[in-house]
């Protein structure tokens, strides 16, 4: 005994394909770049963190 055909289902039960959107660039919201004061904190935030590995290393070799 041989297995009946397939049969589609009803068009009402079929998954509709999924709808392709292209991104929306107009949209998109950047964030402001940082300010002077900030910018120049986190540079020296860097600096003080590099000398004090630069200094510990000298320290304890």
């Amino acid at each position: 005994m041989s297995d009946p055909a397939p049969v589609d289902p009803p068009g009402d039960l079929r998954p509709e394909p999924p709808q392709y959107e292209p991104p929306q660039y107009e949209s998109r919201q950047y964030e402001p770049p940082p300010s002077a004061g900030k910018l120049l904190l986190w540079i020296l935030l860097f600096v003080t963190a590099a000398l004090a590995v630069v200094l510990g290393g000298v320290y304890f070799t």
